[in-house]
């Protein structure tokens, strides 16, 4: 389990995500606000399931103080082929630094698994947050009816070796 401070003081602790944690995650996913109005068939019916928990590298970002050990966001890295799957912070908790911070773990992880890049495709809203967090532009994914209506930028993350 590792730890670390946001930011603004508030202390976050960044761990492996457990079977358990399935249902809030599934609720922070289907209740987030970048998915409203047109965007929100994409999430309607999503699940995170403790199998997709056990298949992938998902952790979360837990609020140490007030928040009493609730869930602020988590990520999860595919490993084959190298890409970040999914990363939501909760609407309350977000302009916090919590996002930074995922990403910041997930590059560590990334690291240490021996990848050197790590590809995401960017829900449009998040497109500047990972502009933010040094992503760089490398393409659209075109979009995919009925599921996903719009196209999506694609980001890539390098990896540098430590």
């Amino acid at each position: 389990m590792s730890s670390r401070t946001s930011p603004i003081g508030r202390s976050i602790t960044i761990r492996r995500a457990v079977a358990r944690d399935a249902k809030r995650l599934t609720r922070l996913v289907r209740g987030s606000g970048a998915y409203e109005g047109k965007y929100a068939a994409a999430v309607a019916g999503y699940r995170v399931g403790p199998d997709y928990i056990e298949a992938h590298r998902a952790f979360v970002a837990v609020g140490a103080d007030e928040h009493g050990g609730r869930v602020l966001g988590f990520y999860s890295l595919v490993l084959a082929p190298p890409e970040l799957d999914l990363l939501f912070v909760a609407d309350e908790a977000q302009g916090r630094g919590i996002g930074r911070l995922l990403v910041a773990h997930m590059q560590s992880e990334a690291r240490a698994a021996g990848l050197d890049r790590v590809k995401v495709v960017s829900h449009v809203p998040a497109e500047d947050f990972y502009h933010r967090v040094g992503a760089v532009p490398i393409g659209t994914v075109p979009a995919n009816p009925p599921a996903v209506p719009w196209d999506r930028p694609e980001f890539e993350f390098r990896i540098p070796s430590e």
